[in-house]
């Protein structure tokens, strides 16, 4: 590339774990000069890419970082001024339940995303989209493919927003020469990634990875993040190619995976194997998890404004964790030229790999009681929310689950609700009486917390 030619393209969200393999690979191809958008006011380089690509890219000219906020149309249209494409893959945290948040970035800052290109000539976008967009949360997926539509009503927020934006990006193709295409990244995992793994092992320290939500027999498809990063290439190159090739992929959406379905919970144990913990082996059917789940948003919603933070625990992350979802990657292979360049076998060695400081030799010295510990002090109901008296907290869980079933999810009018919750919990409260305290083994003993680590598998499954 000579001087004068200098061709620029933009990656929204480019501090993202996801974004920044792909900014690396931009560079390392010497595709275009890279303008960085994300929120923070400046980039801060870890210290492998202060010396590596990027650094070294950041300081030749040949990278540059910009701060923007989506919601800011001004903004948007000053990072995209000059620039031949726009990766845009900026989206808030899936696991936030804030729909007003998700709604104003993935739609309304999508929107002003393709407004901007529209208004500055640019002439390729690639939108960051997620397979939860044809997700109900009801339905397994086993290998679907881009003619599933979308739900009546999604997942969650999340999902339900990420579809508007898609849309939107489809519907904007071929307008004012414009060419767009949307990716449908499935579960991302690899180096750089700082919730899956760490949290997994969080979970792995605390004794929460023992247990698996649902049969166990789930499968999915997880994506290496470079073949992530690749995907977009492909996407940018087929468009650029001109001709009946663009128009072919042009206008589309595509899900992208390694091609290697695997069951979720095998997955999740190759991890944590991998660092040295045990992979988890009790099974809780979803339907017990479900009532507490539901009780839990239901607190949240009563007392979000008074500081409770967002829960973990959600039926739309327990949804996630027990259903199958898988996708057939043949029409980004035929229109894109998709195929992983890294399987899944490889990709999972260099993720563990790359987390030598989360090992279990290296778990770190227990430092006192938990904060759960300090602030719920002692009593019967510390005793039962920390599982100190397992026989109380179990009645306890019984008894949630009976009031779930039988006043929030039964539809009767209240009088028939209560008699109803009144004469099932004297039956837990007359069996509760004549059970020995021997009777309840340790795998009974399911904890009310996270199971596993349900944000972890939240995040990169979307």
């Amino acid at each position: 590339m000579g001087e004068g030619e200098e061709r620029w393209c933009v990656v929204t969200g480019g501090r993202g774990f996801a974004a920044r393999h792909l900014v690396e690979m931009l560079i390392r191809y010497e595709m275009f000069h890279v303008r960085i958008a994300d929120l923070c006011p400046d980039i801060k380089l870890e210290p492998d890419e202060e010396e590596g690509t990027v650094g070294k890219a950041l300081r030749s000219g040949r990278a540059h970082y910009v701060s923007m906020d989506l919601r800011d149309k001004s903004q948007v249209l000053k990072v995209c001024e000059g620039a031949e494409v726009v990766f845009h893959m900026a989206a808030p945290d899936s696991s936030i339940n804030n729909h007003q948040l998700h709604h104003s970035v993935n739609v309304l800052g999508t929107k002003n995303v393709i407004d901007a290109c529209v208004e500055l000539k640019v002439k390729r976008l690639i939108y960051t989209s997620s397979p939860s967009v044809v997700f109900d949360g009801v339905h397994g997926i086993l290998n679907g493919d881009e003619s599933l539509p979308y739900p009546a009503q999604h997942n969650d927020s999340y999902s339900a927003t990420k579809a508007e934006g898609e849309a939107l990006v489809i519907k904007s193709n071929d307008t004012k020469g414009l060419l767009t295409c949307c990716i449908r990244p499935s579960s991302i995992f690899g180096p750089g990634d700082r919730l899956l793994v760490p949290s997994l092992v969080a979970a792995a320290r605390a004794g929460k990875s023992k247990f698996i939500i649902g049969d166990g027999n789930n499968m999915y498809d997880f994506t290496y993040v470079e073949n992530v990063a690749h995907a977009h290439v492909c996407a940018e190159r087929a468009l650029a190619s001109g001709g009946a090739v663009a128009e072919k992929a042009a206008g589309q959406a595509y899900f992208i995976t390694n091609m290697e379905p695997i069951k979720f919970w095998e997955f999740v144990s190759l991890i944590l194997e991998g660092l040295g913990y045990e992979r988890p082996s009790i099974k809780i059917p979803a339907s017990v998890m479900m009532p507490i789940a539901h009780l839990v948003e239901l607190a949240y919603k009563l007392l979000a404004a008074y500081g409770m933070k967002v829960p973990q625990l959600t039926p739309s992350r327990i949804r996630l964790l027990s259903r199958s979802r898988t996708f057939s990657c043949s029409k980004a292979n035929d229109r894109l030229g998709y195929t992983p360049i890294v399987p899944l076998q490889d990709g999972l060695r260099r993720t563990i790999e790359s987390y030598p400081h989360l090992r279990a030799e290296k778990r770190p010295e227990k430092e006192g009681p938990s904060k759960a510990s300090l602030f719920l002090g002692s009593g019967r109901v510390a005793d039962t929310l920390l599982w100190k008296d397992k026989k109380q907290t179990l009645t306890a869980a019984l008894v949630l689950a009976a009031i779930y079933f039988n006043f929030v999810a039964s539809g009767f009018t209240v009088v028939t609700s209560i008699s109803r919750i009144l004469f099932v919990a004297s039956i837990f409260l007359f069996i509760h009486g004549r059970l020995p305290q021997k009777m309840y083994s340790p795998v009974l003993s399911f904890r009310l917390s996270v199971p596993i680590s349900i944000r972890a598998a939240d995040i990169y499954i979307n």
